[in-house]
This record gives C-alpha cells, structure tokens and sequence, in this order.
C-alpha cells in the first residue's frame, strides 16, 4: 500500500465547486504557484523540488502537477499564472506562498488554495492555509506553562507589520499574561528589557547589601560578603515565565537582553515560537534552556535528508508543508473516490500524518505539537 502524507495545518473552507480531477476522477490535476524567476526563484525551485519527492513517495501515475511562475507579489504574474493553471483543467492549487496575495486569489471562487502561509485568511471562501499556525503553537505553549505550575507569564513581541494579528491571537488563549511590545532595535531593546526587569532597582538592592558587610571582618560577614560579590543583582522580576514571539537574531538579541539583565533562569521558563530546528540558536551559549512547540524532529530531518540525497542542497522550511499538502489532496481523492468538494478536505476524527496530528474544528485545523528543549547543543523532545 501506498504511503500517504498529510499536511501539517490548515483552514477548511466549504463552498461549492466543480471536480478537482478530471473526467470519472482517474486523473489528478494540481497547479502550483510558486516565485520560478527573479529574487525568489531558489525558493520557487525548491517548492518545486518537494513536489518531486512527494509524486515519487506516492508513486502514482494518474498525479500531474502544473507549476507556473507567479512572482512574488506580483499580482499580474499571479493571476496570469492562475488563469493558465485553469486552463490545463486544474482547479486545485497548491499556493500562493504569501497571504499578502490572498486578496488576489480570493476572487478565483471554482479554485482552492492551498497555501504555506501559517496565517489563516479573513475570509472563509477557497483558501486553506498550510502552516504550523501561531494558534496552535500558543495552544501548546498554554498547556506546558501550565504544566509546569507557572502563572505569571510574560508575552514578548515587536511592534512591527504583524503586531495587530499577533494581538488578535492572544485574546483567544487561555492563559494569563502580560504583554510586553518591545523595539526590535538592539541599541534600544537593551534599555526597554532593563525597565522591564526593574534592573537598575535590582542592582542597587545588591549594592546596599554589600554595603553591610564590607566594613565587617567576621567571618560570618566575610563569607555573606564572598557570596554577594558573585552576583548581579537581588530581587525576583514580576513573571515566573517568558513567551518570546520572534525569530533569528532579533529573538537572541531579547535573550542576550533577559540575561543580561539577570532574569535567573532557574527561576523563569523561557519559551518561544516555532524555530524550525534552528541550529544558530546553539550558539546563543546564554540560554542555559529554551523550550518551543515544533513538528515532529525526526521526520523533519528525514525529509531534509532526502531532499539533500537527491537534490544536493537543503530545502527552505516551508517546502516541507507544500510536500504534506500533495499528500492531503491524493489521499482526500484516493480515500473519498474523486474530490466532488470542499468538504472532501473534512475529516471527523484526528488524522495522524507523518510529521504530525491535527483535528477540525469550527473550519480550522489545531497541529498537535511537541514541545522541543533547547539545551547541550541539542534538540530533544519534553
């Protein structure tokens, strides 16, 4: 039997249409938008290239892919480029790759879209985002804090382009918290993290304390005074755990900065969002332990193994999700005898893919995750 792999997250959206494959269902038609010139080609290519090992993983010749060059961001590329996809008799795309482009592909009404953005559309029409979605990793991140019987929890994030969306999100978790938006330049995070963790009142609490013994020579005084002087500061910061919303260098920046600081780490719980196995974060040596949802570890690397095997060079992140979503669509046509609708991409119980389970609720996907600990220079499941 043929393996299947289904994707990792999406939205279900239910309206009706006309058949995904072609004529008594024996032939499957997807269509895939993707940057295949300019600035974005190597990631254009390298969704292409997923596509490849997913059609060979399923080994079945009744599957045809129509990629086209969409452009990134560009609308009369995408919609030349979608109208040409339609026209070879798909109706059925995998993309597009940005949700800035949603508003484009929404007028496209007899077309679903499957796209590798985690942020899901505003509108409920033929867009199904493919993604490990921020609700569902501050779903995970929810039930570990709880977990670990924390309940002064610190929420951390920029103030940038998505600060608005990541706000929307918060208000639907069930944890409480508190919201800190910081300045994700450097030369001005330092200060705002040092208000943040009342470090000048912290340090001045030491130095007041050394004053105490420094005039003493009793040994009592002198071992209390040996002890002070391997410290920073006295005095706890008002949250007992930290979710950091950000990524690469700006999220080790508000970690050098926490530190720095002197947040005790024995203390806090330090979290933060997907970062899909990110090796560079093993150099941040002043994290003694950084905890994060994520897919499954292990068939990630898989993937990227083969994916190196047979292309020579690793895949960019999001490849993995357009991999899963060929996945989803043959099994959908496989298991349900032809896509007839929508509602074939509605499934009533769990479905265990190969990097991951989800379920359905309210037309929306929630990824189980696992919770990954940063720590040794290594990976490993909590």
């Amino acid at each position: 039997m043929k393996k299947i792999f289904i994707l990792l997250t999406y939205t279900i959206i239910f309206f009706n249409s006309n058949l995904f494959s072609d004529e008594k269902n024996k032939i499957l038609k997807v269509g895939l938008l993707a940057p295949l010139s300019g600035e974005y080609k190597e990631l254009g290519n390298s969704l292409l290239y997923s596509l490849q090992l997913a059609l060979e993983e399923i080994d079945d010749e009744n599957i045809f892919i129509i990629p086209r060059d969409s452009g990134f961001n560009n609308d009369e590329k995408l919609n030349t480029a979608i109208k040409e996809i339609k026209s070879q008799g798909a109706n059925i795309i995998i993309g597009p790759i940005h949700y800035e482009e949603f508003n484009q592909v929404k007028k496209y009404k007899d077309i679903v879209f499957i796209s590798p953005s985690n942020i899901n559309p505003e509108f409920t029409d033929n867009i199904i985002s493919v993604g490990i979605s921020l609700e569902s990793q501050l779903m995970s991140l929810t039930n570990f804090i709880k977990s670990r019987k924390k309940n002064r929890t610190l929420i951390m994030y920029p103030q940038n382009q998505y600060t608005q969306l990541i706000e929307k999100k918060l208000k639907k978790i069930s944890l409480p918290f508190k919201p800190f938006i910081y300045d994700p330049n450097p030369e001005l995070l330092t200060g705002e993290i040092e208000k943040l963790t009342n470090y000048s009142q912290r340090k001045r609490n030491l130095e007041l304390r050394k004053k105490m013994y420094e005039d003493k020579d009793d040994p009592q005084s002198i071992r209390q005074l040996e002890k002070l002087e391997q410290l920073y500061t006295i005095g706890d910061v008002s949250f007992d755990s930290v979710i950091i919303i950000d990524f690469g260098n700006n999220l080790k920046s508000v970690l050098t900065s926490l530190i720095y600081s002197d947040v005790n780490q024995d203390k806090v719980l330090f979290t933060t969002i997907n970062q899909w196995f990110d090796e560079s974060i093993f150099f941040e040596n002043t994290i003694k332990n950084l905890y994060y949802p994520s897919i499954n570890f292990k068939e990630f690397k898989k993937y990227n193994n083969k994916y190196y095997k047979k292309f020579k060079s690793f895949p960019n992140e999001i490849t993995i999700l357009t991999y899963d979503a060929l996945g989803l669509i043959y099994y959908a046509w496989k298991s349900k005898d032809g896509i007839k609708s929508i509602n074939d991409f509605s499934f009533n119980s769990k479905i265990k893919g190969k990097i991951g389970t989800f379920s359905f609720k309210d037309k929306k996907v929630t990824q189980d995750l696992n919770i990954y600990k940063v720590s040794d220079n290594k990976f490993t499941k909590f």
